[in-house]
């Protein structure tokens, strides 16, 4: 098949749209619903990540799309039982993959909520278990075993996307968009990352393991399709917090660094504890907790609300707990797409334990930037090449 028909474009006034090859088949095969146009986008940037987060791993990888940039990735580690706890994984005999989605999805339930999964190897019976209890539009994955197909063809009353990717796909070297009626062309990103990345540390510090590398190349993988200026915290082998888009790029490390923070707290005796009233939807449960996480159940209480969500009125989490909680996160890794233009980076992104560093340098003020991690004794390399992806 050369092309495909859309509904519509990026909204529903963008009519026609479809997507085709110019020369060749398409590389996928809708194996059950309806792709649009921003699932496609999904789909396509989110099989590149996996596909090049196993090749580089060799472990089996998934990742949670959002509007073209991860909420979530990750690779197939076993989770601890506080992290099945906070991942709902209970009743499903978690297989690698299933491991690396529920970390996926994890990460940031919010963001992840209605996402475009990918997955770097076949579906298997336990990855679709665990999707199926999940609101998600879609699935991009080189094949589908039986009943895992099973599974997600009964997701959203039969209508649920399914995608079957060529994993032997290779685009071509010149790629194109247009925007208003402007044609652009570029060289495709074929830029391989792996540990030679890593190899120029400019710190005091020159300490990296092997697992520390590990986190600092997923870190990489994933910034390069993610929609700059973007920054990823990494830890055990998942993303778990990933800043996109912003036209700063401390704002990036804070937002990274706020949804890393969010991700720990929800492990915290405080959030573990909590007594949610019966029936509570579970999106409903992640966003009061993210609420009680926040500064924002101060509000709850004062208008007398806690009833909608607790059986019994949780005490505050107050700054002084959280914080208490927070440093106990340690060996954190994050990554930068461009390089950090000032120590303010690195400070924030100490605070959500961070440990060891990787971006591009290039920087008038990398010396300021050496410094701030010197101070904490942080490892950092200056990989020499940049990620942006727009």
């Amino acid at each position: 098949m050369k092309e495909l028909e859309l509904k519509y474009g990026c909204n529903p006034n963008q009519k026609p749209a479809r997507v085709y090859m110019e020369s060749g088949e398409l590389p996928i095969t809708v194996v059950n619903g309806r792709p649009g146009y921003i699932n496609l986008l999904d789909a396509l940037n989110g099989w590149q990540l996996v596909k090049e987060l196993k090749e580089a791993t060799g472990l089996p990888a998934a990742t949670s799309f959002k509007h073209v940039s991860p909420a979530g990735a990750a690779v197939g580690l076993p989770l601890s039982d506080t992290l099945k706890q906070i991942y709902f994984t209970d009743g499903v005999e978690l297989t690698p993959l299933a491991s690396a989605y529920a970390r996926a999805r994890g990460a940031d339930r919010m963001s992840s909520f209605g996402d475009f999964i990918s997955l770097s190897d076949k579906c298997d019976k336990a990855t679709a278990q665990l999707i199926a209890k999940e609101v998600s539009d879609g699935i991009i994955a080189p094949g589908y075993d039986d009943d895992a197909l099973e599974l997600l063809k009964a997701k959203k009353k039969g209508a649920y996307c399914i995608i079957q990717i060529d994993p032997d796909y290779v685009p071509a070297e010149i790629e194109k968009k247009q925007v208003f009626g402007v044609t652009f062309e570029q060289g495709h990103n074929f830029l391989k990352i792996d540990s030679s990345c890593l190899e120029n540390i400019v710190t005091k510090n020159k300490s990296l393991s092997e697992d520390e590398k590990r986190n600092l190349i997923i870190s990489l993988i994933v910034l390069k399709y993610t929609q700059s200026n973007s920054v990823c915290y990494v830890k055990d082998g998942q993303a778990i917090g990933i800043g996109a888009g912003q036209q700063s790029r401390v704002h990036c490390t804070r937002l990274a660094g706020d949804k890393a923070d969010k991700w720990w707290l929800r492990q915290s005796p405080k959030v573990l504890g909590l007594k949610f009233v019966d029936g509570i939807k579970r999106a409903d449960r992640d966003n009061t907790i993210d609420v009680y996480t926040g500064n924002e159940y101060m509000d709850v209480l004062a208008e007398g609300k806690w009833q909608q969500f607790f059986k019994e009125k949780p005490s505050v989490f107050t700054e002084e707990e959280k914080r208490a909680w927070l440093d106990k996160n340690t060996d954190v890794a994050i990554g930068s797409d461009a390089f950090f233009p000032f120590g303010d980076n690195i400070e924030r992104a100490f605070k959500s334990g961070v440990k060891v560093v990787a971006q591009p340098g290039g920087s008038i003020r990398d010396d300021n930037v050496i410094e701030a991690a010197d101070s904490h004794g942080m490892t950092m390399a200056f990989t020499g090449i940049r990620l942006f992806h727009h």
